[in-house]
């Protein structure tokens, strides 16, 4: 069906305009980005951006694809194993690349095995028992210590005296041990946690500090963020419970 004026038609004007508006926020999301990194003296292609497409389509998250991010996020396993094959065909359509998927969420060791195939990334191993079972899946993986830096239980992540031990522990099950990776706790004051994670990071020889939401990605860039986890800015508002933006 097309328009009366002999346009597109009316579902593929919707889903362009889709495309441009999420196009429009990655280059926004980049330029706070390159703000913040200029301001501190680093480089902003030091910064990794990763958009967290919870709660949204596979079209919506390649339509980023399309506006040239290559990292994608989830934090649900059956969403992630669900969105994968559908958002994979449609960047191949589109001639787009395929996503680097990064798993930023709580995680259960039962759901390892099947996220295995698909995850370049794990953000949030938080003890040895996952650690084990992601060095049995997914051999040599690049993991992330998730350290709890505001006492919250219900987050996940290890204890802050806890976290060299861990990373020794994941070094030899024989993956491979970027960084650190934190959420501050909702209502308090970000950067402190930024920091405070850049410290023992540094402290440990670790590189990358999985930090920053569509909240306060300046503020994470200033304090040494390498790896920031978007969902809002990019995708707008999602559809249901509000999580990891």
């Amino acid at each position: 069906m097309t328009t009366p004026a002999g346009g597109t038609n009316g579902v593929a004007d919707i889903a362009a305009d889709i495309a441009a508006k999420i196009a429009a926020n990655i280059d926004a999301v980049r330029a706070t980005i390159t703000a913040a990194a200029r301001r501190c003296g680093r480089d902003p292609n030091d910064v990794r951006l990763i958009g967290v497409s919870k709660g949204f389509d596979a079209t919506t998250a390649a339509a980023a694809l399309d506006a040239g991010l290559t990292d994608l996020g989830e934090n649900r396993a059956q969403e992630l194993l669900t969105k994968h094959p559908e958002v994979e065909a449609l960047a191949t359509g589109h001639d787009a690349p395929a996503a680097v998927w990064h798993f930023v969420g709580r995680l259960q060791r039962n759901k390892v095995r099947t996220l295995a195939p698909v995850v370049s990334w794990w953000h949030s191993v938080d003890r040895d028992v996952l650690a084990d079972e992601i060095a049995r899946r997914a051999p040599k993986a690049r993991v992330l210590i998730q350290v709890d830096l505001g006492g919250e239980e219900s987050k996940g992540g290890c204890a802050p005296a806890e976290t060299e031990a861990l990373a020794a522990h994941c070094s030899a099950a024989g993956l491979d041990v970027r960084g650190l990776m934190t959420v501050p706790p909702h209502g308090d004051p970000a950067r402190p946690y930024f920091a405070a994670l850049r410290t023992m990071a540094d402290d440990l020889g670790l590189p990358e500090c999985s930090m920053g939401m569509s909240e306060d990605v300046g503020e994470a860039v200033e304090e040494g963020a390498t790896l920031v986890r978007v969902g809002r800015a990019i995708f707008g508002r999602r559809p249901g419970p509000v999580g990891v933006e």
